[in-house]
């Protein structure tokens, strides 16, 4: 089995299924709510740039890289995408990331349960050894859900890219690098399960 095998993951709240051009209008729809190309610290596509995105991410899939997926909600709408990426299947590593949410469904159970998800395949699925996390020094929402998640900080790569977006000014970006280890996991999951079932949600 290929880390970048096609695979579709079932939840309550959610699905992640096979990302396709099929999805373009959808992921448009979505990414407006909230206008979420406009925030600079991270990078998510423009409804001008979908298709391109969508074509990025299913060539990297195409050399085994990467494998993308679209978030549908429970009625079977277009509400995000997500990623297996950086994908190194001889040492069993692997990132989450790529990912972004319609303004609507963040801070819901519908992340939790999409993060569990990938979680368990990889680690039971795919026997991966560790899975990491990666975010924006300065992207305080995404650093706050990977800890919740249970992941450990690994530490902070230091002007480690350049910050495209327009209004970033080409600034450097410092990467934060956590992650989550096979050995951990079954306390992961524990609490992860916990949240889902909790009343918080």
């Amino acid at each position: 089995m290929k880390f970048s095998d096609a695979v579709t993951l079932q939840g309550k709240h959610a699905s992640l299924v096979p990302l396709t051009m099929a999805h373009h209008d959808g992921l448009c729809e979505a990414v407006r709510d909230g206008e979420l190309w406009k925030l600079w610290y991270t990078s998510v596509p423009s409804p001008e740039a979908m298709s391109k995105e969508i074509e990025r991410r299913l060539n990297l899939q195409k050399l085994g890289s990467m494998n993308p997926f679209c978030i549908l909600d429970a009625k079977g709408e277009p509400i995000g995408m997500t990623t297996y990426m950086n994908i190194d299947q001889e040492n069993r590593r692997l990132e989450i990331g790529s990912t972004w949410y319609r303004q609507s469904v963040q801070r819901t159970a519908i992340n939790t349960e999409c993060k569990l998800m990938l979680l368990r395949y990889a680690f039971v699925d795919l026997a991966c050894i560790a899975v990491e996390f990666r975010t924006h020094f300065f992207n305080h929402q995404s650093r706050k859900g990977i800890e919740r998640l249970g992941a450990k900080l690994d530490g902070v790569l230091r002007s480690h890219q350049i910050n495209r977006h327009p209004d970033a000014k080409d600034s450097l970006r410092d990467t934060c690098v956590y992650s989550i280890l096979a050995g951990e996991f079954p306390a992961v999951d524990a609490h992860l399960s916990f949240q889902l079932h909790s009343s918080n949600l």
